[in-house]
């Protein structure tokens, strides 16, 4: 379906959003946009790095998953990039296993 928009539709598309946002709001929405593509990409990277250290450190060390995790600092997740002026601390949830 979208391989059979040509020119004109994809103007009439256009002009819709201007008229429906504004243009005043488009370069907003833009910039927000892009700032939360930032945040998922570093995120993800970030739990894929600690996904890679706890898998490899599981096995050198002899020391209890609950006894790491309490020692580590909290987690702090930034805006963008440098941006350390509206970064906050991120609760996690400790896992409680009943037996």
């Amino acid at each position: 379906m979208l391989s059979n928009l040509r020119a004109p539709e994809i103007i009439l598309i256009l002009v819709v959003i201007v008229l429906l946002f504004g243009a005043k709001k488009l370069p907003d929405m833009a910039r927000s946009l892009g700032k939360s593509a930032r945040i998922l990409k570093s995120e993800a990277k970030a739990m894929k790095k600690e996904g890679d250290a706890e898998g490899g450190a599981a096995g050198t060390t002899s020391e209890a998953p609950s006894d790491a995790a309490a020692q580590q600092a909290p987690r702090t997740i930034q805006a963008a990039p440098g941006d350390v002026s509206s970064s906050r601390p991120v609760a996690e949830q400790k896992s409680t296993h009943q037996s």
